[in-house]
């Protein structure tokens, strides 16, 4: 049996199927990686009555509450994004995604004045932190932080970190959106870029890397239309409603699928112009945008090689 054969393992978990590959046969170890994925999704989750950060929720305008040292550290990195100027990021959106329901029953665009009311409660400043108790005070009641938008990235790099302490150095894990890569005897992974709106299958091209994480962020992940318009759940923290400009989606690869989650949805709020501007200043990230007007942009290639699969699309390089 050839030596480089992979393995693959899935579940289902965080409402998504997470896939394992390894180069060795090992149901112990794809096991455990599971059981980790899950026990930080027990602490993250803001899909069910308890967790560390629906403790937090259900304390918002009465007191402090102490979390663990992973929960308060992942909260204090979403802060630090939340507060960007201009940022898209906000861990405070909470409300604003109860209220939407953007890929749950009952979505449906609403009301002016409820969502100028939930933009009230969900500004960042609002979160305040003590390093030294680890506790997070929400200082509004009603205020919900939601991590959905850092937490698969935190989770991806933590298993990638487990995997290398359990002598593993070549492996994929993939998150629904999140790829974390680890080396490939073969030489490289070649992961895909969905195309939007259109079968599962369908690309608009692929790159090939090692040892770096690959993580996209598209508006054709969960929408709905409405009065002939879509809407789609990458909501604006600054207006309340989904982000309307020229992006169907981003993909960033960079070596920590966290950093990707968080440049995906800066990206998303800036633009192509100003997000190319923005990772100009960042030679460890890089990203693909791909756009309504079926335009692939690419900030670089540095560090992977693209390679497109729909010729319906206008390649660009936004370094030249």
């Amino acid at each position: 049996m050839s030596d480089n054969r992979v393995w693959s393992y899935s579940a289902v978990l965080m409402g998504s199927p997470v896939l394992l590959k390894l180069f060795s046969h090992d149901e112990a170890l794809a096991s455990r990686v599971f059981s980790l994925v899950k026990k930080y999704e027990d602490l993250f989750t803001v899909n069910r009555a308890q967790s560390q950060v629906m403790d937090i929720n259900h304390a918002a305008g009465q007191q402090p509450v102490v979390v663990s040292r992973t929960v308060f550290e992942l909260i204090k990195c979403a802060k630090a994004a939340s507060m960007v100027r201009d940022s898209a990021f906000n861990l405070a959106i909470g409300p604003l995604v109860k209220l939407w329901r953007i890929g749950f029953k009952g979505d449906s665009v609403p009301g002016a004045q409820d969502i100028a009311a939930r933009l009230r409660i969900t500004r960042p400043q609002d979160v305040v932190l003590d390093d030294a108790a680890h506790s997070v005070f929400l200082t509004q009641p009603g205020m919900e932080i939601d991590l959905g938008a850092i937490a698969k990235g935190f989770i991806a790099d933590r298993v990638r970190d487990y995997l290398h302490q359990q002598g593993v150095n070549d492996g994929l894990i993939n998150l629904g959106g999140n790829v974390q890569t680890l080396g490939n005897p073969q030489g490289q992974w070649t992961i895909g870029v969905k195309k939007p709106f259109a079968s599962a299958d369908a690309l608009v091209g692929s790159i090939n890397v090692a040892n770096k994480s690959v993580v996209t962020s598209g508006t054709y992940e969960r929408y709905f239309e409405q009065d002939g318009k879509r809407w789609h759940h990458i909501l604006d923290p600054r207006s309340g409603y989904p982000l309307d400009n020229e992006l169907d989606s981003v993909t960033i690869i960079s070596a920590d699928s966290l950093d990707g989650d968080i440049w995906t949805t800066l990206i998303f709020g800036l633009g192509v112009e100003k997000g190319c501007a923005a990772l100009r200043q960042h030679e460890d990230i890089e990203a693909i945008f791909v756009t309504k007007n079926r335009d692939i942009i690419l900030s670089s290639q540095r560090q992977f090689g693209f390679t497109q699969c729909d010729d319906s699309y206008r390649l660009i390089d936004c370094t030249v």
